[in-house]
């Protein structure tokens, strides 16, 4: 079995190295709460102090953080994973991050004969959990085909969309679609609140015909509940948008229509929203229509 490393076990990453362990591979963690990695350290993971530690006992190293700062600090820092990993080895980032630093990560390990893939995916607290995650990798076919076994325990619509970076370009064309979708989520619901229909009926029906789509059909009923908690946090939503809409700039591409939803998300995040679910978002424009 190959040794597996895994760097960050916040709310996705805890649910994905569970799956991991439950497949019998030897898994070494990190992460910078401790107390963050407890489930699988009592599930037989090793705790390492150092994102180096991790890579120095493993064949394939994980990685599964914040934002760009956080994938540039563990895999290319001091005490990183390049630093201490062995010839031969995959890095697999996980994160949804820039993909230029996608292609500079690729090219370093390259250089010292180690694979990279960026591999970001959707799906959420939800797809976490049930192991039902979209993988969507960028890097060589060789490693890819490796680290697939390693994959098929955390999601089943896993493919590579081409060279490196080319997984994160793919979750950017997500997240566009993401962020339009939930604006249509929120209205629709705030339409039918108003006309004085069941919520809940409107999800089960309408969810069932045309304007379907995950995100009414999972976070709809939470937004009915009044449960914003992150499956996703707009914090790390924003971030995602601002790379899109960089990247978007950089190929001269207009995207009026995400420019709109990241100015309502920046408004959550004006009413300290950041920290909770995107779908809160329907707070903001409820707020937006009170009398």
């Amino acid at each position: 079995m190959e040794r597996i490393g895994w760097i960050g076990t916040g709310v996705m990453g805890r649910s994905m190295v569970l799956h991991v362990l439950q497949g019998g591979h030897p898994v070494s963690v990190f992460n910078r709460s401790r107390d963050k990695a407890d489930d699988p350290c009592r599930q037989g993971a090793a705790w390492c102090e150092t994102p180096g530690e991790v890579a120095a006992r493993s064949d394939i190293v994980f990685t599964m953080v914040g934002e760009p700062s956080d994938v540039e600090e563990v895999i290319l820092g001091g005490d990183g994973v390049l630093a201490r990993i062995r010839k031969g080895s995959v890095i697999v980032d996980m994160t949804t991050s820039e993909p230029s630093l996608a292609v500079r990560i690729y090219g370093e390990a390259k250089a010292k004969s180690v694979f990279s893939l960026d591999a970001p995916v959707s799906g959420g607290d939800i797809g976490a959990k049930e192991g039902t995650l979209a993988i969507m990798a960028g890097g060589d076919e060789e490693a890819f085909r490796r680290v697939l076994p390693v994959f098929e325990r955390m999601g089943g619509n896993i493919a590579i969309m081409g060279g490196p970076g080319m997984g994160q370009h793919t979750k950017m064309s997500n997240q566009i679609l993401v962020a339009s979708t939930m604006i249509g989520v929120v209205e629709a619901l705030l339409y039918a609140r108003r006309a004085g229909l069941d919520l809940n009926r409107v999800i089960e029906v309408v969810g069932k015909g045309a304007a379907a789509s995950w995100a009414f059909n999972k976070l709809g009923p939470r937004i009915v509940k009044g449960d914003t908690a992150p499956g996703f946090a707009i914090r790390h939503f924003v971030k995602d948008m601002g790379i899109a809409l960089t990247e978007a700039k950089r190929m001269k591409l207009a995207l009026p229509g995400l420019a709109l939803v990241n100015q309502f998300y920046l408004a959550a995040v004006a009413e300290g929203l950041e920290n909770e679910g995107t779908h809160a978002l329907f707070r903001v424009l409820d707020r937006m229509n009170s009398p």
